[in-house]
């Protein structure tokens, strides 16, 4: 179980992963090298899995978000029909769900002709999939990985 101290650590880290040991160790009231070793153990232990760099999509033309929701055959396999969902760069996110359609799926790309183009070119050729039903998304006021 995690102490107050380390969840501390790990909520400084996940608003900025970048930030410098001595600004964490100053922030806890601890030694750097504690501080260290305490990020350390909890990367060896699992909460911690990794750390990303947050782009700017607008900067790289993906501005368009839309989620997919991609209804599969019943009898095909759910592990598999997820890793190749997962293979497609353009998806970020893929989710098993509940129900009868299979899978919700946010994407990003440049436009509607890259949404279709993806939609019919990618992800509508895995054998497992019969539909999709999409949802652009108009605007977004809050979009993190953050646990809170």
């Amino acid at each position: 179980m995690l102490d107050e101290i380390s969840l501390k650590i790990l909520k400084i880290l996940q608003k900025k992963a970048r930030i410098p040991n001595v600004e964490v160790a100053r922030q806890v009231d601890m030694a750097p090298s504690a501080v260290l070793e305490r990020i350390r153990k909890l990367e060896k232990m699992g909460f911690i899995d990794g750390y990303e760099v947050r782009l700017n999509s607008e900067k790289f033309k993906r501005n368009l978000v839309a989620f997919i929701t991609v209804v599969t055959i019943a009898k095909k396999s759910v592990v598999l029909t997820g890793k190749q969902l997962t293979a497609i760069p353009e998806i970020q996110e893929v989710h098993h769900i509940t129900g009868a359609d299979g899978f919700l799926v946010k994407v990003r790309v440049a436009d509607v002709t890259e949404l279709g183009k993806l939609i019919q070119d990618k992800i509508l050729k895995i054998a497992a999939v019969s539909t999709t039903h999409t949802a652009i998304a108009m605007s977004t006021f809050k979009e993190t990985a953050r646990i809170p």
